[in-house]
Order: structure tokens, then C-alpha cells, then sequence
């Protein structure tokens, strides 16, 4: 995926046209607010459905995808890893479509919490949706990689820089976050962005047999 995508549309041009993206907003704030409202509704949801290793590795697999709908007490937490979905997710979806992007949150939002059950504290407990968000960073920065030899490419690594050490310093001024998750969410969103890529390349390659 390379310029076409990104500079095609602004997140504000194109928001209409992600549906995922704006209801992943819409649901995820509303838990939060509703949370925020009532207390005891957000220890119930905090017992369910974090990521809690432990009760991972007992079965409760599920905590791996909803542990995106949680976010820490107060707003930060929230509000950085929704304003980047904001900017990050509709280009992405206009590009992928419905279906294909809400795989890829889903996808990056597994493999975060794969890594943080697989290299973090066993009896940690860990909210947000930091590794479908570093997902996404990661497709943008396979863009940015093969295209790093133009003005576009080298001026979008350097935005991409900006974000990546503002989500990785989280962690140290938010509880109950998991550097892990960050970095298994931007490698799967890497991975998955290179392939797409490559999918396209072969799909433009012009067929040698002259057909």
C-alpha cells in the first residue's frame, strides 16, 4: 500500500466511509464513559474481560480481543489510543475495506496480546487497545519502508517516528499497559502490511505471456 492510500483522503475526508473504524470508536468510548459513570460496571468489565495471563492460560482465550474495549481509569489512556485510530484507521479501511480491516484489528489486537501472555509477568493484568493500534502503525510503516526513497516516504517515516515513541512512552506513565502488546501488534500490522503489498504488486505485474 503506497501513496495512493495514504494521502488520497484525510481521516476527516473518509471517516464516513469506515464503518469499522467508527464503530470500534463509538463502542470503545461508550464503555469508557459508561465506566466512568459507574464504577462498579467498570470492575465488572475489568474482571471478565482484561488480560489477565493467568486466566488466559486457564482457557479464557477470549481476553485476547476484548481486552481492546478496556482502557486505564481517567482519559489518557483512551483518548491517545482512540485520537490515533482516528487518524490512522480510515485511510486504512477506505483502502482494505470493511472486512479486511476489521481482520486486521482483530488480527494485531491477537498477536499484542500474544506476546504480552507469552513474554509478560504471568499473573499480569493489562487493558487497552494499544496492540491493534500499534497494528496499524505498522501497516503505514511498511508503506513508508517501500517508499522510502522519495519525499513522501521519508517525510511519513519521520511522522510515523512521532507516534511510535508516544505510544511506547505510555507505558511508563499508564498502569497496567504491556510494552509487549505494542510490539507484538506492530510486527503482525508490519507483516500483514508487506504482504498486502506484495499482493498488490503481483496483481499489477503485467501478465508475461501477453494475455
Amino acid at each position: 500500500m503506497g501513496p495512493r492510500l495514504m494521502l488520497a483522503h484525510s481521516p476527516q475526508t473518509c471517516v464516513s466511509s469506515a464503518p469499522v473504524t467508527i464503530g470500534i470508536l463509538a463502542v470503545t468510548v461508550g464503555i469508557h464513559l459508561l465506566s466512568w459513570l459507574w464504577p462498579p460496571l467498570r470492575s465488572e468489565l475489568f474482571e471478565r474481560f482484561a488480560l489477565a495471563n493467568w486466566l488466559v492460560a486457564e482457557g479464557e482465550w477470549w481476553r485476547m480481543l476484548t481486552v481492546t474495549l478496556l482502557h486505564a481509569p481517567g482519559f489518557m489512556h483512551v483518548a491517545f489510543n482512540m485520537f490515533a485510530l482516528y487518524n490512522l484507521g480510515p485511510q486504512v479501511e477506505q483502502r482494505l475495506g470493511p472486512l479486511r480491516f476489521g481482520l486486521l484489528w482483530a488480527a494485531c489486537a491477537v498477536a499484542g496480546s500474544a506476546f504480552s501472555f507469552l513474554l509478560g509477568d504471568p499473573n499480569a493484568v493489562a487493558v487497552g487497545a494499544s496492540g491493534a493500534v500499534f497494528g496499524l502503525l505498522g501497516v503505514w510503516f511498511a508503506a513508508a519502508v517501500r517508499q522510502r526513497h522519495t519525499p513522501w516516504g521519508k517525510h511519513l517515516m519521520k511522522q510515523l517516528g512521532f507516534w511510535l515513541l508516544v505510544n511506547a512512552a505510555l507505558p511508563l506513565i499508564v498502569p497496567n499497559l504491556a510494552w509487549e502488546a505494542h510490539l507484538g501488534g506492530f510486527l503482525a500490522g508490519y507483516g500483514l502490511g508487506c504482504l498486502w503489498q506484495t499482493s498488490e504488486k503481483d496483481a499489477a505485474a503485467p501478465d508475461p505471456s501477453g494475455r
